[in-house]
């Protein structure tokens, strides 16, 4: 005896109550394993978290995740199982099939964050250590009136560091003349000494974060980011530090202070320096937070600009 064939209705395919477009539908916290190929390298393997979306037209009740969230769970094994060499490149990959899929979508925007590890020295006795740093990419793929689509990359991450605050170490600075000059040395001896000696100040763990955001073919170095970063700090930070090492750190960040502003106004500055082939429209985050030591509260400072813009005003200087 044959079972007859229920026919259950697309009730997502139905006209909602309320027929208004939603701007994202989706899922987020997706984790999966992505393999990150480098040349002559061992690959990286990253335990990512993709978030995944399609807008939403007002003549659909949903979009079908509860059938679709098993196409979308394929369209990203299959992405992850192909060679990977950038991560926004794999967004990229996941957005455009994922707008191909879902034929009653203009727009399909896929996210992604993991936790980067990179091999650091410590810097006077150069042991081998470990470093985590976050990394983000993000695509949004866009079809347009003839059925092409077009996608928005970007890629970036956020690093950990020291910052040293100038405005304490000046007046550091200045009680130590005093104190010096009060126990009658020489005038010519407190100068040499607050030129070799760098003075204390409070200090802040600082997070440096970049992102750019481009459109078609152009290829952006995560690692140069990082670096960038680290660079544009007092100093870098070490998981593993003896006594000379963090008698450097320590000094090191000392003999560079920088304010928050600082921070955002250097990382601009060697972003230009490294990254002059972007295009001009090619869109530039910057942000700086200081967890501050001595306040409750943090400092903030960002620069959110175009790359042709952020490099007119710095050959202005």
């Amino acid at each position: 005896m044959e079972l007859p064939v229920l026919e259950l209705p697309d009730v997502q395919a139905t006209k909602p109550k309320i027929p208004i477009n939603l701007t994202r539908v989706g899922v987020t916290d997706v984790k999966k394993l992505v393999e990150i190929k480098r040349k002559d390298k061992r690959p990286i393997v990253l335990i990512s978290i993709f978030d995944i979306f399609v807008d939403l037209p007002s003549d659909r009740k949903g979009a079908n995740l509860s059938r679709n969230f098993e196409a979308i769970d394929e369209v990203l094994e299959k992405a992850v199982n192909l060679p990977v060499y950038e991560i926004e490149e794999l967004c990229s990959d996941v957005a455009k099939n994922l707008l191909t899929r879902h034929e009653y979508a203009t727009q399909a925007e896929v996210r992604m964050k993991s936790e980067y590890v990179i091999k650091r020295e410590s810097p006077v006795k150069k042991m081998e250590c470990q470093e985590v740093v976050d990394i983000f990419a993000e695509a949004i793929a866009m079809r347009n009136k003839d059925d092409s689509i077009d996608v928005e990359k970007l890629i970036g991450s956020e690093v950990l560091g020291i910052t040293a605050c100038p405005c304490a170490q000046e007046i550091m600075r200045e009680k130590a003349a005093k104190i010096l000059k009060e126990l009658e040395v020489d005038p010519d001896r407190i100068s040499k000494f607050l030129k070799t000696m760098p003075m204390p100040t409070h200090n802040q763990r600082g997070r440096g974060i970049i992102s750019i955001k481009t459109r078609g073919d152009v290829k952006v170095s995560l690692d140069e980011i990082i670096t960038i970063i680290e660079k544009s700090l007092s100093s870098s930070i070490f998981e593993l530090l003896k006594r000379e090492d963090e008698a450097f750190v320590v000094e090191s960040a000392h003999r560079n202070p920088k304010f928050v502003e600082d921070c955002v106004r250097t990382m601009a500055q060697n972003i230009v320096n490294k990254f002059g082939y972007l295009p001009d429209d090619a869109i530039i985050t910057i942000k700086q937070i200081n967890e501050e030591s001595i306040h409750r509260h943090n400092a903030f400072a960002e620069r959110v600009a175009e790359f042709g813009d952020l490099k007119n005003e710095i050959a202005q200087r």
